[in-house]
């Protein structure tokens, strides 16, 4: 596999994100270890292991979990091109979660031990990873207040609203209104604290309602105000963002 040069990666073009002056891809082409390509199910970082490595996903989907200690799984979210992930075993030694992928995933590798020459000589990046540390605690807090007061079908428009928007802000919407979504409704349902069963009811009734097809990995939302309304959301435009 050929690495791709960060002055050519694909993500500096890709709009929700802030673009690298030449000089900080001149840096991260020398920061960079290296790159990563995994199979579809391949755990990238395991709960409680010490990873010496950080990624930053270019390719591919993935999945953030954790097992509760009766074997039930809990869904963090849904990992995208652009996200970084093992930030927390940078810093906290361990990962409290696992990261799968669900795709074919690409990824850069970073060593962790190079994380504090991040700080010491570059902190404009560094302050770039506290960014992206301070959005996922963002999001993670509207995930919570969306578990604790929308109803099961106001989760799921929630979700697929957000999903949506991500995924046709990094230039995935492959026709107009659809966009790939390879997760299994399982995932969904793990992500959202429901049943399988009650997730697929209510997608069924979302389809017959025509606010959304979710078949055979893709995302056809033919109104997307008109979901967000069911969500009981907004649809935000995405920020730019910076990313490693």
């Amino acid at each position: 596999m050929k690495m791709i040069s960060c002055h050519a990666c694909p993500l500096q073009d890709c709009g929700p994100f802030l673009p690298h002056t030449d000089d900080e891809k001149d840096f991260l082409e020398k920061f960079k270890a290296g790159e990563m390509a995994v199979s579809p199910g391949t755990q990238i970082l395991m709960e409680g292991a010490k990873t010496p490595q950080l990624f930053t996903v270019l390719e591919g989907m993935g999945l953030r979990e954790k097992t509760l200690e009766d074997g039930r799984r809990q869904v963090i979210n849904f990992v995208l091109p652009g996200d970084f992930i093992g930030l927390q075993a940078g810093i906290m030694g361990e990962m409290n979660h696992s990261v799968e992928a669900v795709t074919p995933m690409r990824c850069c590798v970073f060593r962790r031990d190079d994380l504090w020459t991040l700080y010491r000589n570059r902190p404009e990046l560094a302050f770039d990873l506290t960014w992206i540390a301070a959005a996922e605690e963002y999001f993670l807090g509207e995930t919570v207040a969306t578990l604790g007061q929308r109803d099961g079908t106001e989760r799921i428009a929630w979700a697929l609203v957000k999903l949506f928007v991500r995924l046709r802000g990094l230039g995935l919407e492959t026709v107009p209104g659809t966009v790939p979504l390879p997760y299994r409704q399982q995932d969904l349902a793990d992500a959202l604290g429901l049943s399988l069963v009650h997730t697929n009811k209510t997608l069924s009734r979302l389809r017959a309602q025509r606010l959304l097809e979710w078949s055979e990995g893709k995302l056809t939302v033919p109104d997307l105000e008109e979901l967000a309304k069911v969500a009981a959301t907004e649809i935000e435009a995405l920020p730019q963002r910076p990313f490693l």
